[in-house]
This record gives structure tokens, sequence and C-alpha cells, in this order.
């Protein structure tokens, strides 16, 4: 395996990794920024306010973006494989 295809492969890695989390995180962030907004206008400082609305809506985003995060995943596996005999040489 030469340098260049390690490279290319982590930099394929790298790049599925930010991808598959990108829809995950900006759901956990924007939905906590919003709760921490509404906790601060209305002065309410209760733990779970915070916690149940992310916990559903990550599990909604799961539920909605899974199939496609299991494509990218499996595409990306099946793609790492195949180009496996090669760097192998």
């Amino acid at each position: 395996m030469t340098i260049e295809q390690s490279v290319d492969i982590l930099r394929d890695l790298v790049t599925v990794a930010l991808t598959v989390a990108a829809p995950i995180l900006l759901v956990a962030v924007s939905v906590g920024l919003v709760v921490s907004l509404l906790q601060a206008v209305t002065s309410i400082q209760e733990a779970s306010l915070s916690f149940i609305p992310k916990v559903t809506a990550l599990g909604i985003t799961m539920v909605v973006a899974g199939p496609w995060i299991l494509k990218t995943l499996m595409n990306f596996t099946i793609t790492f494989l195949n180009r496996l005999p090669e760097a192998a040489r």
C-alpha cells in the first residue's frame, strides 16, 4: 500500500464519518439551542426540559435518517473492501 492509497482511504473515511454524523449533530445542537433560549426567556431551569426534547428529536432523526446512514456506511465498507486487494500488493 502506497502513501497515496492510505491518504485516499483516510480522506474517504473522514468524509463519510462527518457526512453521517452531521444530521445527528445538527439536530442536537439546534434543539439544545432552542431549549436553552426558551429556558432563559422563561427563567425555568429544569434539567429534564433540555434532556427530553433532545432525546425525542434525536430518536426521530435516527428513524428518518437511519436508512440513509446505513446505506452510506455500507457503500463505504463495500468500496473499502473492494480496494483492499489492490492495496495489499
